[in-house]
């Protein structure tokens, strides 16, 4: 598996979750066990992961070498930024398991890169 692929599908996952928020938001909400609402922000939220996902998904598939490596860092951003909002308790707990998939997917992705970098 190259990087390249790793961040394609990952941009795929931001797409199914940033549509799922945008169309349907109080579905993924309940399903983790979060509070449901009407306000638009977690709307915006899932535009946002969309837009997110469309840069991840061109760079993954150009292969854009030079952005590769930045989205390591990013995700392992969220997944801090996440785990501390848990750990402050300014959000359900359930909120781990979106910045575990951030975690995960940082390091399937820098394996990769790592894996390509010993065999050139």
């Amino acid at each position: 598996m190259t990087a390249a692929k790793t961040v394609l599908y990952f941009g795929w996952y931001l797409y199914v979750t940033g549509i799922t928020l945008l169309v349907a938001p109080n579905f993924l909400l309940s399903t983790f066990q979060m509070p449901t609402t009407e306000e638009v922000w977690i709307r915006v939220v899932g535009v946002l992961a969309i837009a997110i996902g469309f840069y991840y998904q061109q760079a993954g598939s150009k292969n854009i070498q030079g952005l590769l490596p930045l989205t390591v860092v990013a995700r392992l951003f969220v997944f801090i930024c996440f785990s501390a909002f848990v750990f402050l308790k300014f959000v359900s707990p359930m909120l781990i398991v979106f910045g575990i998939v951030d975690l995960l997917g940082a390091a399937w992705t820098w394996m990769a890169l790592k894996k390509e970098h010993v065999s050139k």
